[in-house]
């Protein structure tokens, strides 16, 4: 019998690992050191095992290497050797490893044979730069080490929160030795050289390479570590931050000549403790344009330059000042580096980022300043302007401040989330704009290094955890008298009629009489579950279900509801006006209309739901109807055309309805209770005959109910009477088949029939009473009131005042055919109503919100419930102020309070000269480096707030002290000793912002637009932007003037922020921003030279320099320059110039088509008389000239 063969066995290398036992040779050791390094550095790439690799892996190759010694092994097989590191190192498994892999740790591990001394040479490097313990060694510390060695726990004895017990060290003896990193324990311990068992820290992620550099260098230079940094709680509560201010003298100096005013004596002060003295002051065309970019945010003109220049009184200087400051622009200005604080934005973030209308708060914040409103008032506004007494729409408008968070629209998303987060950005925003703290590090936990604990987080949480958030109306002054005629023309209209009805009085009260049981007895129906893909409810406490998120075409709404009610004789569906909506709703888009397409019902047992029983209805009913949108269409059948809506007529529409579905036979229920499933649809097609006229302005096919309540009734009412509006209205439309049960004469008219025409009957309205058709069952009625209405129905006649009878006869006459000329003449009217730009603002809810601590920042893990109430490190809060957002404006604004006055001198000083007295705007706390002049910021603090809160007041006595005065160059002697200016031995030199430069170029151009105000703008921005935004850009570029206006008005979208705003670092507006980042990379230098806005306005300029800069090319040489920087250039500079033109001018002599795409955008704009290559050629020089570097910054 012949077996097969057995193939012979691949042969495979056999790696071996071989131990020296020469460890202390010298020789072993260098030739094994310049090998390690880039071994382990491979391996690091290999295996992705993170930059701690040259620790961890040559430990583990130790460990195995000690261990061979130990048992007298001289080597070891590939595999187990593999094995045993892998294991050590706890990430990789052996059984992936490649052969090359394989080969390089068999070549570490034979590298492990050198000396235990080169462990520590396999540490990572010191940082090669000057270590901050607060900003680079104490996040550390405490993301790392405080959970085990903190002021809750302190294993070994050790706390790393305490400077004290850390430089004390542990139990097992001192862990810091300053100086002296390698022989540290706590680099040792972190590093991994003392075992993997032993490594720090045993929880979490261990320190990268960069981190243990970090911690190396600090011990190093010493392990300074300041005590501001390792104070108690009871300590850090007497930071100089969280005690008021309090005017310090002003200081006495030698130099009593150069002192213009009390802050010049403090900066000389330091000046002359420094052994410094200060710079002469700046020239004049410098400080103008100086002063006119801090205060208006424009270049000045030539000619302002030369009268200013001109001008040698003593008196110029201070004139200048109050031009600039009584200017409209300085609200513009001033208002811009606020905004960035509000984090304002015109969309509303996240993946949709669907625009907004908030910018009349955007004009708010211009005209408080340029009012100089002051900002204790402004607080005031800004945080509670609805809850002031008799608020201004102004006040209101203000509190768009709080209403800047970002919105989330998408579809399935937890409303009460997304809204947990935007309250978490408002505190984050008042904590950066007023207090100054980092108060979000208590959303999770108490303050890592502040005295403020998770529970004070959620005290103030409570204050802003209470509103509703609505929109209201900014009508123009035009749209106002508009509305006010509209309102005029409707009472005389209403006075007229309640004059001249006979016998209105008596008839009314029948009426009344009639109507007050019409509420019926409806038992309001818990939702227990609901689903909309496109739109998502939520449940309120009145157990309605009101909408947000996203809005899609399409809308159909499933509710489930559990009921024991037996013999349900109807249902009733209340569409629900809420603050929150469009115009108060009751529809969620629009101008809150709504349509309902379909109702529906079905029934099964609670307990056994596979069986279900779909309920007819008889007849529906509704308290008012729009033409051609019968309440019968929602019952019909069909769920694509038709519908009912109750009116179309602006400011009546956006009320409360009701409509009434009475089931063709009881629902008995079932044994156990009983589940009802109701879906309403909501579809309005574009295919529909009455497209367009349920709402004009809107192009949506989606009008979607943003909040409604189910109800459900088991007993039966009389029935209602026809409606009275006379057969002679109903008359004409008697062949009519699609007819509503309402007069259609009128936009709208509530309805008092309980039955449905059939087919080939007149309508109702038609037939006279007692007509009814004849039917079996229970007849159910709707309420023609309002919840407002019925409180006035309750109130005695006599007592009633004149606006509530003209409340109560508005119901009145739409139920009586005598009213119904006057009724349309009314809608008529109506139909003229203006509607207005709206804006986002707060409004505080009738019952408060219980606010609970969240366990771990988890909203979904409430823990105990608190009270609105501030830090205990803070000013207490005042006696008499109420517990609301208006209390907690007061209380910070109080003259006690140690925070807010500071924040925002310090801001303002921080845009004069580039950087605060305390760098860190955003943080007073007990991390921030100290002020560089303490005593100026105090003194400035209590002088702002003696001066009524004035931040021109602020602003006059800054720019004229001789301090801002100063020229801006810097002598090579200062630059080594103060390279940041934070002694202020010199004038700022930076950078203008994002908004600026374009204001700059545009300005120099002549394109720019200086109208205030108004709707955000879309300028030029090039089509392939968009290509990444969720659905795509829709960019219409504004045209006309709209075209260049300054860069604040720009349409700020959050998710595509303007590329050339964000090239120069504007905030994203995703959080508030007290400081923006100041960085210079190529892309800016690009987008000067190359952007659509930059070209267009170098086109202008070019033109300008031809047209205004003289008859030759060096007087035109000197014009353009003077348009970009203000000054007149050097001889050298403007060899360059006239250089450069006559090298472009060249080119485009003979390139007739190069010189037309370069020159202008718009031919037309080209004079005749103008040479078009000339224009090419000073268009280029002025591009140059806007892209240099001094034509952005201000000296």
């Amino acid at each position: 019998m012949n077996l097969p063969t057995r193939p012979p066995r691949r042969s495979r290398p056999r790696f071996v690992l071989l131990v020296s036992r020469t460890r202390t040779r010298r020789d072993s050791v260098e030739l094994t050191r310049p090998l390690l390094n880039p071994c382990l550095a491979t391996a690091g790439a290999l295996f992705s095992i993170g930059s701690t690799v040259n620790a961890r892996w040559f430990a583990a190759v130790e460990t195995i290497r000690s261990g061979m010694v130990r048992r007298g092994q001289t080597k070891m097989s590939m595999r187990k050797c593999v094995t045993m590191l892998c294991a050590s190192c706890r990430r990789i498994k052996p059984s992936v490893l490649s052969p090359a892999q394989l080969l390089l740790v068999g070549l570490l591990a034979c590298l492990g044979a050198k000396a235990a001394g080169a462990d520590i040479a396999m540490l990572p490097p010191p940082a090669n730069r000057k270590i901050d313990f607060v900003k680079d060694i104490q996040p550390i510390l405490a993301r790392s080490c405080y959970e085990c060695h903190g002021p809750k726990k302190a294993e070994a004895e050790l706390r790393w929160d305490a400077k004290d017990i850390a430089i004390k060290g542990s139990e097992h003896g001192p862990v810091i030795e300053p100086g002296k990193s390698k022989e540290s324990l706590m680099i040792q311990l972190v590093a991994g050289l003392k075992g993997e068992d032993k490594v720090m820290p045993q929880k979490g992620d261990r320190l990268t390479g960069e981190q243990i550099g970090l911690l190396r260098a600090w011990i190093d230079q010493g392990a300074d570590w300041p005590d501001s940094a390792s104070l108690k709680v009871e300590d850090k509560r007497n930071h100089w931050a969280f005690k008021p201010p309090a005017r310090p003298a002003v200081p006495k100096v030698k130099n009593r000549k150069w002192v213009r005013n009390s802050i010049d004596d403090f900066v000389l002060t330091r000046l002359e403790q420094e052994s410094l003295k200060p710079s002469p002051e700046a020239d004049r065309v410098t400080l103008i344009r100086r002063l006119s970019l801090d205060l208006v945010g424009l270049p000045p003109a030539p000619r302002e330059v030369d009268e200013f220049v001109r001008d040698k009184s003593p008196e110029a200087y201070d004139e200048l000042v109050e031009r600039l400051l009584a200017s409209p622009h300085y609200g513009e200005r001033w208002g811009r580096h606020w905004l960035d604080a509000a984090r304002y934005a015109d969309s509303n973030g996240y993946e949709k980022d669907a625009a907004r209308s908030i910018w009349p708060y955007r004009d708010y914040v211009i005209q408080a300043f340029n009012r100089d409103l002051a900002f204790d008032q402004f607080t005031l506004e800004q945080l509670a302007g609805d809850l002031l007494p008799h608020p201004t729409l102004d006040q209101r408008i203000a509190t768009g401040f709080m209403r800047n968070s970002m919105l989330n629209q998408e579809g399935g998303i937890e409303p009460e989330q997304f809204r947990t987060e935007a309250m978490i950005d408002r505190m984050d925003a008042v904590g950066k704009a007023w207090l100054g703290l980092t108060i979000n590090c208590c959303q999770c936990h108490d303050h890592k290094y502040d005295p403020i604990l998770q529970r004070e987080y959620y005290q103030l949480f409570a204050f802003l955890n209470n509103d509703d958030e609505p929109f209201i109306e900014v009508p123009t002054p035009q749209q106002q008298k508009k509305r006010e005629e509209i309102i005029s023309q409707v009472r005389e209209l209403e006075d007229q009629t309640m004059r001249e009805a006979t016998h209105l009085t008596e008839r009314m009260s029948a009426w009344e009489k009639e109507i007050a049981d019409a509420a019926g007895q409806w038992a309001v129906l818990e939702p227990k579950e609901w689903l909309n893909f496109a739109t998502k409810y939520e449940k309120q406490s009145d157990n309605s279900l009101m909408a947000g998120g996203d809005v899609k075409p399409g809308a159909v709404t499933h509710v489930w509801v559990d009921t024991t009610l037996t013999n349900v004789t109807g249902f009733r569906l209340e569409a629900l006006m809420h603050p929150n909506l469009p115009y108060g709703g009751p529809g969620l888009v629009a101008k809150g209309s709504f349509l309902l397409k379909e109702f529906t019902c079905e029934a099964c047992a609670l307990h056994n739901p596979t069986v279900t029983n779909q309920v007819r209805f008889r007849r529906a009913l509704a308290d008012m109807e729009a033409p051609g949108f019968s309440i019968t269409n929602a019952i019909d059948g069909d769920t694509e055309k038709g519908g009912w809506t109750a009116a179309t007529v602006p400011v009546r529409r956006n009320t409360e309805h009701r409509a009434v579905f009475e089931c063709a036979e009881p629902i008995v229920g079932f044994p156990g209770g009983t589940r009802l499933k109701f879906t309403i649809y909501q579809k309005h097609t574009s295919g529909d005959g009455h497209s367009g006229e349920l709402d004009k302005e809107s192009r949506l096919d989606c009008h979607t109910l943003g909040r409604f309540r189910l109800s459900a009734t088991s007993k039966g009412a009389e029935r209602w009477e026809a409606h009275a509006a006379g057969a002679s209205v109903a008359a004409a439309r008697r062949d009519e088949k699609d007819v509503s049960a309402s007069p259609t004469d009128i936009e709208s008219a509530p309805v008092r029939s309980n039955t449905s025409p059939s087919i080939g009957e007149p309508p109702t309205a038609a037939r006279g009473p007692g007509a009814l058709p004849e039917f079996k069952g229970f007849e159910l009625r709707v309420d023609p009131l309002t919840a407002g209405q019925r409180k006035i129905l309750a109130i005695p006649a006599e007592e009633r005042s004149t606006e509530q009878m003209r409340d109560l006869f508005n119901a009145f006459r739409y139920l009586d055919a005598d009213f119904a000329q006057v009724n349309k003449k009314i809608d008529d009217v109506l139909t003229n109503w203006p509607y207005t730009a709206t804006s986002l603002v707060l409004q505080q809810r009738p019952v408060p919100r219980e606010t609970h601590i969240f366990k771990r920042g988890d909203w979904q893990r409430p823990g105990e419930a608190v009270q609105p109430d501030v830090p205990a490190l803070l000013h207490p809060f005042p006696k008499d102020a109420p517990r609301n957002r208006l209390g907690l404006a007061r209380w910070l604004v109080d003259r006690r309070s140690p925070t807010t006055a500071r924040v925002i001198v310090n801001r303002i000083w921080q845009a004069y000269f580039g950087q605060g007295l305390v760098t860190t705007p955003e943080d007073f706390g007990t991390r921030c480096e100290a002020p560089s002049h303490p005593e100026l910021l105090d003194w400035l603090a209590c002088e702002f707030m003696d001066s009524g809160w004035s931040v021109k007041s602020l602003h006059r006595l800054i720019v004229k002290s001789a301090s801002y005065r100063q020229a801006s160059r810097v002598p090579p002697g200062l630059l080594a000793k103060d390279p940041y200016n934070r002694l202020l031995a010199r004038g700022p030199r930076f950078r203008v912002e994002a908004e600026i430069v374009e204001d700059i170029a545009l300005s120099a151009g002549g394109l720019l637009n200086l109208k205030i105000g108004g709707p955000s703008v879309l300028p030029p921005i090039s089509p392939s932007v968009g290509d990444t935004v969720y659905g795509g850009l829709s960019w219409p570029e504004s045209a006309g003037e709209d075209r260049y206006r300054r860069g604040m008005y720009t349409f700020w979208k959050r998710s595509l922020p303007f590329p050339s705003l964000i090239a120069f670092d504007a905030p994203t507006a995703e959080n508030a921003c007290t400081r923006r980042v100041r960085s210079d990379t190529p892309l800016q230098a690009l987008t000067t030279l190359n952007e659509k806005t930059f070209v267009e306005a170098a086109q202008a300029m070019g033109l300008r320099v031809l047209q205004e800069g003289g008859k030759d090319d060096r007087s035109r040489a000197v014009y353009a320059f003077r348009l970009c920087t203000g000054r007149v250039p050097t001889e050298p500079e403007l060899k360059s110039v006239l250089s450069f033109r006559d090298e472009q001018y060249n080119y485009f002599e003979n390139r007739s088509s190069a010189a037309l795409a370069v020159a202008v955008a718009d031919l037309r704009k080209v004079p005749p008389d103008v040479n078009l290559h000339k224009v090419a050629a000073w268009a280029m020089v002025s591009r140059a000239i806007l892209n240099l570097d001094e034509t952005i910054t201000k000296e």
